[in-house]
C-alpha cells in the first residue's frame, strides 16, 4: 500500500521538517561556528564551547531532537504497518538515519566528547592540544551527524512524493 493517512502522512511532514531544522542546526556548527571559536585563543574557544554546551541542554534544541526522534519512532511504525515497497524502504531510511546518525552519533560521541571538554580548565596549559584535538574530532562527527540528518529529511520528503 502506497497511500498514508492525513495523519500518517503530517507525522511525516513534521518529522521532515524536524530532521531539516536539526540538520540546519548542525551544519550551522559545521560551517561556520567551530571555525569562529578556533579563531579566537584555546582557552577562550573551550569556555565558549562549555557555554553552549549549557545552553544546548534546553529548549528549543532539546525539544526539537527528542520530538523529531518520537516522531521518527512514529514514521517507522507507520512504514512497517501502513506501507510497502520504495515507500516503506523511504520512510525506513528516513527514520534510521536521523535515530541512528543523527541522535545515535550525538550520544555515542559528540555528548561523550562535550563532558569530557566540560570538565577541563580554560586556563590549564595544555588546553591549546585539549582544544584541536576536541575541534577535529568533534567537527568531524557533527559533519556526520549534519549529513545524516539532511539525508533523513531527504528521504522522509521523497517519501511523501511517493504516498502522494
Amino acid at each position: 500500500m502506497n497511500e498514508l493517512s492525513r495523519t500518517s502522512e503530517l507525522v511525516v511532514v513534521f518529522t521532515a521538517v524536524g530532521c531539516g531544522l536539526v540538520a540546519g542546526v548542525l551544519f550551522a556548527f559545521s560551517g561556520f561556528v567551530m571555525a569562529g571559536l578556533n579563531r579566537v585563543a584555546p582557552g577562550q574557544a573551550v569556555a565558549a564551547m562549555q557555554g553552549i554546551n549549557v545552553t544546548a541542554l534546553r529548549p528549543p534544541l532539546m525539544i526539537a531532537v527528542f520530538a523529531t526522534g518520537a516522531g521518527a519512532v512514529a514514521v517507522a511504525v507507520i512504514a512497517l504497518r501502513s506501507t510497502e515497497g520504495s515507500l516503506r524502504a523511504l520512510l525506513l531510511a528516513g527514520a534510521a538515519l536521523y535515530l541512528l546518525g543523527g541522535v545515535g552519533v550525538t550520544g555515542a560521541f559528540n555528548v561523550p566528547m562535550n563532558n569530557a571538554l566540560d570538565a577541563l580548565n580554560p586556563s590549564s596549559a595544555d588546553i591549546a592540544q585539549h582544544w584541536q584535538h576536541y575541534l577535529t574530532r568533534w567537527t568531524a562527527w557533527n559533519h556526520v551527524r549534519t549529513a545524516a540528518c539532511l539525508t533523513a529529511a531527504l528521504s522522509l520528503t521523497l517519501g511523501l512524493t511517493k504516498a502522494a
